[in-house]
């Protein structure tokens, strides 16, 4: 009970705190004040206690509300055993339902599902039911998953660092809504999962063995991850998830059970399907710019207004368009940075729509730098999406991409024939698995002077795909009836309805006719082409 209490005070104080209030930025305090208390621009005095009354209604509703979801969240045994708190993120606020329209632009609690590939893992919504179908029953689970929550990356740490010592250097007048910067310490580190990012994953593994317990109970999931540090402990806090719910349920009562982790190597000429490295055409070569010219085309259609308004609160600052971005980008990483998901005070620097265009221009960069968009971006999946092939038929590898055919040949360091898989990876080697596989070729697309919403793109958003602990589950069934398994996709709980096989009203296919529509990966995915001058 003292997770409800704790739920309840931190939703009721972001209610009712006027600092967690979306406003844009004005030259001026008074201004700044005036935007702070919209009560009393668009309200007569006469009129302002009826208002106040309706708005600490709908808070108390949605206390109560939360209190019932949290109670319900927290009585599951599994989530119990591992006293971890999940981050609760909205629907997103691009879903047609996803937040009333009496504030849909003020509801500074949906931004964490706009923050690109910085977001906490959501459930994302699904047009399609995600449940087994009735009569059907689960044969095979295999979660590729990202790396939970990590501190920004080495070479960013620095810039963001340098960026924060400038404005302290030369700025001496804070404006309203920024005063907490002239105390504010950059304190983020580089590269590592944070005590959240922990977290998420525990619950990933929680979650894992809830949809696949019916095999759990007499199976344990082979274990693979790319030898980064922060993927390494990823996959061991997943790991402690699962076996800590699988010693709940009492399937494992004295936790005798204990993973065993596969870790491959990372380098640039290492054969790992995990983190491909090896084309070249793709990491350095011709086509290794195409996501950083989309998203710069995109970021000329929305950053102007947003470092102008900044400089005008950070007088003497002269921020450029990155550095506003940089701005951005420290709301999830000082987010993150905290072991409940708090969130930062640069979130409310900028409204619903900054969000909003901010989530886009990371999307540019998924989409052009190693999805769809990229000429190479599906090559770069092939090796993956041979081995899924391989794991899904119960038949040996065939590929001459990434796989590292050492471990690949040996049934220790790649077994067949298993109910469940647990690989862990990165962003950027994800998308362009999901690329191989085709799970977004129903995405036209994407323009790069306008900004298109997920659901108009097929499902296809850095938020959707790849946020911190992304995880793709693929799954086998069989049903009563039918002669042939079924394979289905999600990707963060949203059923993704594959294509030129023969789809059916739960998003799924029979087994031999997705395998039919893999043949760009079969055939090699033009893995020549990665080292064409």
């Amino acid at each position: 009970m003292d997770h409800i209490a704790s739920a309840a005070s931190a939703v009721h104080s972001a209610l009712t705190a006027r600092r967690f209030q979306y406003q844009p930025l004005s030259g001026s305090a008074s201004a700044w004040r005036r935007f702070l208390d919209p009560l009393d621009v668009v309200m007569a005095p006469k009129n302002r206690r009826k208002l106040q009354f309706t708005l600490v209604s709908m808070a108390s509703l949605l206390v109560f509300a939360v209190l019932i979801g949290m109670r319900y969240l927290f009585s599951s045994p599994s989530l119990l055993s591992t006293s971890i708190k999940p981050f609760i993120v909205n629907r997103s606020p691009h879903h047609p339902h996803g937040s009333s329209s009496a504030c849909y632009d003020c509801m500074y609690m949906a931004t964490p599902s706009l923050w690109g590939q910085y977001s906490p893992m959501f459930s994302v919504p699904s047009e399609l039911c995600a449940d087994v179908p009735p009569k059907c029953t689960l044969t095979f689970g295999q979660v590729l998953s990202r790396h939970g929550a990590r501190d920004p990356t080495s070479s960013k740490t620095v810039e963001y660092n340098r960026t924060i010592q400038r404005i302290h250097d030369s700025v001496t007048e804070y404006g309203e809504a920024v005063k907490f910067l002239r105390n504010y310490t950059y304190s983020l580190g580089a590269d590592h999962l944070t005590k959240f990012g922990q977290d998420e994953m525990m619950v990933s593994g929680v979650n894992f063995f809830q949809r696949y317990k019916s095999l759990a109970a007499s199976s344990v999931p082979f274990i693979r991850a790319s030898g980064q540090q922060r993927v390494v402990e990823s996959a061991l806090n997943w790991t402690q998830g699962f076996y800590a719910a699988r010693v709940s349920h009492g399937i494992d009562p004295v936790g005798e059970s204990k993973g065993k982790l596969l870790i491959i190597p990372e380098g640039d000429t290492s054969n790992n399907t995990l983190n491909n490295g090896l084309c070249t055409a793709l990491e350095s070569g011709k086509y290794s710019q195409v996501g950083d010219d989309a998203k710069d085309a995109f970021l000329a259609t929305f950053i102007e207004p947003i470092t102008a308004r900044l400089n005008l609160n950070l007088p003497g600052a002269n921020l450029t368009n990155k550095e506003a971005v940089y701005m951005m980008d420290l709301c999830p990483f000082n987010t993150v940075a905290t072991a409940d998901a708090t969130v930062s005070e640069f979130c409310l620097l900028f409204t619903i729509e900054d969000w909003r265009n901010y989530d886009y221009y990371q999307t540019m960069d998924k989409y052009y730098g190693h999805g769809n968009g990229n000429p190479m971006g599906a090559t770069s999946g092939v090796g993956w999406a041979n081995e899924l092939i391989a794991r899904l038929t119960d038949t040996p590898v065939v590929d001459h991409t990434s796989v590292n055919h050492t471990l690949d040949s040996s049934n220790a360091t790649f077994p067949l024939g298993r109910a469940l898989y647990a690989d862990f990876s990165h962003d950027n080697d994800m998308t362009g698995i999901f690329s191989a596989l085709r799970l977004y070729d129903a995405t036209p697309l994407l323009p790069t002077d306008r900004r298109v919403a997920p659901e108009e793109a097929g499902g296809f958003a850095s938020s959707w795909v790849v946020p911190f602990a992304a995880r793709m589950y693929v799954e086998k069934m069989r049903c009563e009836g039918e002669s042939e398994e079924f394979v289905r996709f999600l990707v963060n709980d949203r059923v993704i309805p594959l294509v030129d096989c023969g789809v059916d009203k739960f998003g799924r296919c029979k087994l031999s006719k997705w395998v039919d529509t893999m043949g760009f990966a079969q055939s090699g995915g033009n893995w020549s082409e990665c080292f064409s001058s």
